[in-house]
């Protein structure tokens, strides 16, 4: 018995002390990794080793995350396309009598290229270096500007095909397919939000986004359809092939996956974009990134093993058991404990790490896990947009020098709002997520 605590004490004291080693710096992988060890050493003695191989072939052999470096490899690959500026351009003259035109542009450019990509970080830089200075030289709100492309980038988490939604199903066993049909919708929704936010502003204060010239606007059919035709249609073309193979049961999610993979490549090759040099980057941060997901889910799976065996988990019940939560009282709870952990730490230690935690606590409250799941994605917007930690701002910040961070952190509250508005909408009406993948699959 350590230190004269019981084994579920223990396990408290491992979790505190995870939380602490985070805190701290650690490497999050590894310090998992040290934790299961260390305190498994205690539990089980040298039968630890063995749960981590298990573990670590577990993951290796995980037929849901063989999509990860599969829609990785596809977003790196679309990323170096040299698509983004003509998308861009094909939206900025297709929205051209809506108001606040240029900033909807470049929302629904992000949108798009965030939900191709997956890649917050890339997705943000490089809207900031393209539509940024499109929207300030055309006079528009910088605070405006620079709260729609740090919310737009954060959509392809929350949007099929996302990789977020892929680690979610792996670490909860609900079917990755039900989850992206569950998910369309609000991310349709939320992105909604954020277009009707932008339009209502531009219509009641149009100093905030002034309309383009006449001579601009006056625009041929014939080039709007051209420039469209060459640009935008076949990104959306990969992505409604990618996601309608899932969807429709034509393809499993790693099969889609490995379409994408494919089609990113062709999309490339069209754009004369293609290299050796980009090819072999592409590959490279695809591994590196795939990784530090897959150790991530090692150290994970091996961690939430011994908590459980330590009955960390029984103790966590117990609690809230003796809170009397009702149902909403206990999603509001779990959602804000979420919403704080996105403060110090990346979406996907939240979602191997944390998530593990309540779980187990869903059945007792009558909480569909696909549910949980939709209402998470959608909170996770939020740790890239809440102040003073919004990584958005800072991958803004890096690339526009010129914006000050707290100009960055006002324009993003309106947009962080839409967010919130999107979850009551969504808990209010489940319907609005669970019906699409109720009536594709019953």
């Amino acid at each position: 018995m350590m230190f004269g605590l019981t084994n579920p004490e223990v396990g408290i004291l491992m979790l505190g002390m995870l939380i602490l080693l985070i805190l701290l710096g650690f490497p999050i992988a590894f310090t998992l990794i040290a934790m299961a060890l260390g305190f498994g050493y205690y539990a089980i003695g040298p039968a630890i080793f063995n749960l981590l191989v298990q573990r670590t072939y577990g993951v290796m052999s995980n037929q849901v995350l063989i999509a990860v470096p599969l829609f990785l490899f596809m977003g790196y690959m679309v990323e170096r396309a040299n698509i983004l500026d003509k998308l861009f351009g094909a939206l900025q003259v297709a929205t051209r009598n809506v108001p606040g035109s240029l900033a909807v542009a470049s929302l629904v450019t992000c949108a798009l290229f965030a939900t191709a990509t997956g890649i917050v970080g890339a997705v943000v830089t490089l809207m900031g270096l393209l539509a940024l200075p499109a929207m300030l030289n055309a006079g528009y709100d910088r605070k405006l500007a620079a709260g729609v492309i740090c919310a737009g980038g954060c959509l392809g988490i929350l949007i099929p095909p996302s990789i977020m939604l892929i680690l979610y199903g792996a670490t909860s066993g609900v079917s990755v397919v039900r989850l992206y049909a569950a998910a369309l919708f609000p991310g349709m929704m939320l992105a909604g939000l954020y277009i009707l936010l932008i339009m209502v502003r531009a219509w009641l204060n149009p100093a905030l986004a002034p309309k383009p010239a006449l001579a601009d606007r006056k625009i041929p059919i014939a080039r709007v359809a051209l420039d469209l035709a060459t640009s935008f249609f076949p990104l959306a073309f990969l992505i409604l092939a990618v996601l309608g193979a899932i969807l429709f049961g034509v393809a499993t999610p790693h099969e889609a996956a490995a379409m994408g993979a494919a089609g990113a490549i062709l999309l490339a090759l069209g754009y004369r974009a293609m290299t050796f040099g980009r090819l072999k980057e592409s590959v490279f941060l695809t591994a590196k990134s795939t990784a530090m997901v897959c150790w991530l889910f090692v150290g994970s799976w091996a961690f939430s093993s011994v908590f459980s065996l330590l009955g960390g988990h029984s103790v966590i019940a117990h609690w809230i058991s003796l809170l009397d939560l009702t149902t909403l009282q206990f999603l509001i709870m779990a959602q804000i404990v979420i919403f704080l952990l996105g403060w110090p730490l990346e979406w996907t230690e939240i979602i191997v790490i944390f998530v593990p935690i309540f779980l187990p606590l869903l059945p007792a409250f009558g909480v569909d896990p696909l549910f949980f799941g939709v209402l998470i994605a959608l909170n996770i917007q939020t740790s890239f947009l809440t102040p003073p930690m919004a990584m958005s701002a800072f991958y803004l910040k890096g690339v526009a020098p010129q914006l000050d961070l707290m100009l960055i952190f006002r324009g993003i509250l309106p947009f962080l709002a839409m967010v919130f508005v999107a979850m009551i909408l969504f808990y209010t009406f489940p319907a609005i997520g669970l019906w699409l993948p109720g009536y594709l699959y019953g």
